[in-house]
């Protein structure tokens, strides 16, 4: 019996436990991530355990959340989390660089490595040919200590994608089918694991806004095969030399399958007040008084490359509010 792409990584980073699913198994890690939101408490957990250096590739402290100072607690965090990065051999991406999970996308994420986050969306990394997990700031600093991070043998589940999407349809359309489909508890257990001629069509920002949006299913993360479309991207990076193929055997067994047809997609919404609470674009005009586009879902310069063209020649409606969150 062949291997998913999760079980090929899981099983080069096994360190210790069977790959039986439901068995705890300890998991070497290769790269760490924080956020300033929850990077204050991870590192004065790291502090305490007296270790001089992380022991992963690579480390990376994140200032993306509270960047607007509007009293001292939020600068005082942000020193010490640079403080603290500078001592132990982190990287400090300073406040306004950009978004975590789209910097960490661009500039660190390698194809077949294991990252751990104190930020629910770090399944991000997925896009890439991850296994990337949303962590506990203790267990992130654990991993930085140790190396290592324990989790159980989670099942995976294939989302078969088929065709080639239709105009004004996007990859945020084909998560937000996933979790009218299975809802937010239907991942729970499992990895999510995207395979099939459909994703060939789909670029690596579009394939991380799945990944990052896999977390609203409760998975415990979300990936895509690395292959040219990868390297590709990689390569725009100047970081090609990262890149490796990972790609599921053909005869890779599954724990569950569901299959989506792309070219039979529509432009879907979730409405209030749940991510599963999905429903096709209504007919009917609805006022509309902000648009926020950007966040760690879909902050990348293709996605503004959109907006620009929608936008070009005109403006922005008086009585709308528009918010532009760059994730890099």
């Amino acid at each position: 019996m062949g291997y998913t792409i999760a079980e090929k990584i899981i099983r080069a980073h096994l360190v210790s436990g069977e790959m039986k699913t439901g068995e705890e198994i300890g998991l070497r890690i290769d790269q760490t991530l924080t956020q300033d939101a929850t990077g204050t408490m991870a590192y004065l957990e790291f502090e305490a355990m007296g270790i001089p250096q992380v022991k992963t590739e690579r480390s990376v402290a994140y200032i993306d959340h509270n960047t607007l100072q509007s009293g001292f607690e939020n600068a005082d965090d942000h020193e010490f989390i640079k403080t603290s990065a500078e001592k132990h051999n982190i990287v400090f991406s300073k406040p306004g660089n950009g978004i975590c999970h789209r910097l960490h996308l661009e500039k660190f994420g390698k194809p077949g490595k294991v990252l751990i986050g104190s930020d629910s969306h770090t399944p991000t990394g997925g896009g890439l040919g991850m296994i990337a997990i949303g962590a506990g700031g203790l267990d992130v600093a654990i991993g930085m200590a140790r190396g290592l991070y324990y989790l159980k043998v989670p099942k995976v589940y294939n989302i078969e994608l088929r065709g080639k999407l239709k105009p004004w349809v996007s990859a945020k359309d084909i998560i937000l089918y996933v979790l009218k489909e299975l809802t937010v508890k239907g991942g729970v257990g499992f990895v999510m694991e995207y395979t099939g001629e459909g994703i060939k069509s789909l670029s690596v920002e579009d394939r991380a806004t799945i990944t990052n949006m896999g977390a609203e299913l409760g998975a415990t993360t979300s990936i895509f095969p690395s292959d040219e479309i990868t390297r590709d991207f990689l390569k725009k990076q100047s970081r090609e030399s990262d890149f490796i193929e990972l790609l599921p055997d053909a005869d890779a067994e599954y724990d569950k399958k569901l299959v989506v047809n792309l070219d039979e997609l529509v432009p879907l919404a979730a409405f209030p007040h749940s991510p599963d609470n999905v429903h096709e674009i209504p007919d009917e005009k609805i006022k509309v008084d902000q648009i926020a586009i950007g966040s760690c879902t879909n902050s990348s310069y293709s996605d503004f490359m959109k907006l620009a063209k929608i936008l070009d020649g005109k403006k922005v409606h008086p009585d709308v509010s528009l918010v532009l969150s760059p994730g890099s």
